[in-house]
């Protein structure tokens, strides 16, 4: 992952040779995991969501593999309950990688799942902030250690990002930093029927806001002075490009 970064960054200020120095130690590395972790059949050692996870999110595996792995991930996240069991390391990857292979619809159960592990847990336990344990208070076990038990920790409430990207539908384009061309992508699921975020750029606020009624998803983006954005709808699969200002769209749901 990190190499791959390195080889972006040189890409990015016009360094070509740095960044294929970096490309061939992150081939280098992806050999090596494959030789070392994985099968000739796509099953990978352990087989732990986390395994799974970084495996797919940082494109360790070839592409006849990724469908194994990932139906490898799916089944554990099933035969759990629809629970997950990452740690800090995986879970910030997770609800994005189960939306970039197709199963955004499992991210949405754990999202609303509310037994531990889970985020809304904490919550029905009253909390307001992240805890840095899944389990830092349960009914028959009470208090974790006090020396690691911090009940307000972002490690796990980094699902904020996907809440934001995913469900919000607020994204950012690689290719323009800082929120100079924003992308707009709702992903709607989990029966819930409305959403809304804002984020203030230093451009100005990005805002969307989408109800599902009546047959039809209606959205209200809001595009700051100084940007340009691209909208998906459910169901595009082209964009359309928007320019500043406040703009409203509506669409059947479902989905056709």
């Amino acid at each position: 992952g990190a190499a791959r970064i390195a080889a972006g960054i040189c890409r990015a200020t016009g360094r070509d040779a740095d960044a294929r120095d970096y490309d061939a130690v992150f081939e280098t590395v992806k050999a090596a995991f494959n030789r070392r972790f994985v099968t000739r059949d796509g099953l990978i050692a352990g087989q732990t969501q986390t395994a799974c996870v970084l495996a797919l999110h940082f494109d360790l595996l070839p592409e006849e593999h990724r469908p194994v792995v990932m139906n490898t991930l799916v089944r554990d996240i099933e035969k759990r309950g629809f629970k997950l069991s990452t740690g800090f390391v995986g879970t910030p990857y997770l609800m994005h990688v189960l939306t970039r292979f197709g199963r955004t619809d499992v991210a949405y159960r754990l999202l609303f799942q509310t037994s531990w592990p889970s985020w809304l847990y904490s919550v029905t336990q009253g909390a307001t902030t992240i805890w840095e344990r899944w389990d830092g208070w349960t009914h028959d076990r009470g208090f974790q250690d006090p020396g690691m038990n911090s009940f307000n920790h972002y490690a796990y409430g980094a699902v904020a990002d996907w809440l934001y990207a995913v469900v919000a539908g607020i994204d950012v384009d690689p290719e323009y930093p800082g929120f100079r061309r924003i992308v707009f992508r709702p992903r709607p699921g989990g029966g819930l029927t409305r959403a809304r975020a804002t984020i203030r750029s230093m451009y100005g606020e990005i805002a969307s806001s989408w109800k599902i009624e009546g047959g039809a998803m209606e959205l209200d983006v809001v595009v700051p002075p100084n940007t340009t954005a691209v909208l998906f709808m459910p169901g595009d699969e082209t964009g359309r490009d928007l320019e500043p200002g406040s703009r409203r769209f509506s669409a059947p749901w479902p989905v056709a």
